[in-house]
């Protein structure tokens, strides 16, 4: 029984990193979390911009980067540009703005594909770790046990897979819009 509650842990961790994963794929929305991990070069030693200074929205297609010290302005708008994400940087004043393009068709479906890929990566680790409780399952003696375990197992794989495909489903929308 210990078994289907991790596993239970294990399908959340996994939801987890999913959204994880799609969070840092580029939607038309602009979102922080597309420039907070890009390693920056201050006084010597790089580090991610969201330590250099704060990472606000800009509606419709902005991010606006405001540094904490005005000597690393220069630093964050280099490192986006270094990042070739398709991003252009301006400094203005005391803060750098970030433009993002309109996603074209072609990078769109682009997208669409790697969002399924991360899907189906989860999908195959969520197998994996089924088939290991499925083992364990099937080692007990008691055969009442034994099959509801096995309703158990296959209701936890049933959310996790609803929770996977209304993840995706969300992602490709942002994507589409």
């Amino acid at each position: 029984m210990e078994y289907l509650e991790n596993l239970e842990l294990t399908f959340n961790k996994l939801l987890t990193d999913l959204k994880d994963d799609l969070s840092t794929i580029r939607t038309n929305r602009p979102t922080p979390k597309l420039i907070e991990d890009i390693e920056a070069v201050y006084l010597g030693t790089s580090m991610p911009i969201k330590h250099l200074g704060t990472i606000s929205v800009e509606p419709p297609r902005n991010l606006v980067v405001t540094p904490w010290d005005k000597e690393a302005i220069n630093s964050v708008s280099k490192a986006i540009e270094d990042a070739k994400l398709g991003f252009s940087s301006s400094v203005m004043g005391a803060v750098v703005r970030v433009a993002l393009p309109q996603l074209t068709d072609e990078r769109r479906k682009e997208l669409d594909r790697i969002v399924r890929n991360i899907a189906e990566q989860n999908r195959i680790k969520m197998r994996v770790v089924r088939d290991e409780v499925n083992k364990r399952v099937n080692q007990e003696t008691d055969q009442d046990t034994k099959f509801r375990n096995k309703e158990k197992l296959q209701k936890l794989v049933d959310a996790f897979n609803e929770k996977l495909d209304e993840s995706v489903e969300s992602k490709l929308t942002e994507i589409s819009q």
